[in-house]
């Protein structure tokens, strides 16, 4: 079977979220002894991180914008390759399209209220496509992937998606995401990977670090990755708590790799996003053996687990309190990093493309 997947973005140097999750699907399926041909249609990027194998092909279509790229360009791509099937990879997919299409769906935030906050054009941008695409799209799609089962049932009740359509299949995890041989330091500090995106409840993570400034005898530093520092000024002036800037370390965009150095030097993590489908980092986290702070809502208590430090992402004081629960109990925080480092095992990118080779099986 001739195979098609869509993987526009992976070229390009600051990867986030849905592009690893496809780069990591696509070297895992390299690997896996296979009659199938892949053709990765790629937009041109600095960053060429596949390879073309024997039975895997690289197609690099150039195209000004993101719309028109995945509306025109991709759809004619696929024709000339002589595709059987395109797996579309990031939510969207091209309207006009008769060759069959999977989507990886993995979120409808487009479909629910959008929390007030700093949102870029970017952002907006990608919100009123998806909003405008994926309803369209979705009926035409002979296959429906989304990557938790909060979200599989999500799908369901909100766009009415029967079981036949519809599939789960977990991401997974790099395998340079481990525990350091180093001790962790005395004054490690606090880590949060955030962004303007209010989902990713950068504003009262900060607040709460804040007061947990206020009654900690340690004063741990805060590491910020991702984070501008425009956005930043915003919310301690707008909270007036400048006071905290001197504790706060600010580092730009960081890869995947060097990512797993910054976890591993970390005294925890902080993931208290207000909403993901899945959430990567959680996992990464506990994989490098770092306790994990996160949120009781969406996927996040199932990819966690039953022993995962749960907080209400709303509650100020209940960040605040986890992080000072986690500095004074060594018990706790002993035992988290032991949790952690078992409750990744249920998770891998192999297990992962094998279950996406079954779809694709499902479909021949």
């Amino acid at each position: 079977m001739r195979i098609g997947i869509e993987a526009q973005r992976i070229f390009r140097k600051n990867k986030h979220g849905m592009d690893y999750v496809v780069l990591e699907e696509i070297k895992h399926l390299q690997k896996m002894n296979s009659e199938d041909e892949y053709y990765i249609f790629v937009s041109p990027g600095e960053d060429r991180c596949i390879q073309e194998t024997k039975n895997c092909h690289i197609i690099e279509i150039k195209c000004p914008t993101y719309p028109l790229w995945e509306q025109i360009a991709l759809p004619l791509a696929a024709k000339r390759a002589k595709v059987d099937l395109l797996h579309c990879t990031s939510n969207t997919a091209p309207l006009f399209c008769r060759i069959p299409i999977i989507l990886t769906l993995h979120d409808i935030i487009f479909l629910e209220p959008r929390d007030k906050g700093n949102k870029s054009f970017y952002q907006n941008l990608g919100y009123y496509y998806r909003k405008f695409i994926v309803p369209q799209i979705l009926r035409k799609c002979r296959s429906i992937i989304t990557v938790s089962q909060f979200e599989y049932y999500t799908i369901q009740q909100k766009l009415g998606i029967t079981n036949d359509r519809l599939r789960m299949i977990y991401n997974g995890y790099n395998d340079w995401f481990k525990p350091s041989s180093e001790k962790k330091k005395n004054n490690a500090p606090f880590l949060f990977i955030g962004n303007t995106d209010p989902k990713k409840n950068t504003e009262r993570t900060i607040i709460a670090y804040s007061r947990y400034l206020q009654e900690s005898k340690h004063k741990r530093n805060l590491v910020l990755v991702d984070l501008n520092d425009e956005y930043l000024r915003e919310i301690l002036k707008r909270n007036k708590i400048e006071t905290i800037r001197p504790y706060i370390q600010q580092i730009g965009y960081v890869n995947n790799k060097e990512l797993a150095i910054l976890y591993q030097k970390a005294f925890a993590f902080l993931y208290t996003s207000l909403r993901e489908s899945f959430g990567i980092p959680l996992l990464e986290g506990m994989a490098c053996g770092t306790p994990v702070i996160t949120s009781n809502s969406s996927s996040m208590p199932e990819i966690g687990g039953k022993e995962a430090l749960l907080v209400n992402p709303e509650s100020i004081t209940d960040i605040t309190s986890m992080m000072l629960q986690l500095e004074t109990d060594d018990e706790l925080y002993n035992m988290q990093i032991e949790y952690g480092l078992e409750r990744v095992k249920h998770f891998s990118w192999y297990a992962t493309a094998q279950k996406l080779q079954d779809v694709y099986r499902e479909f021949a």
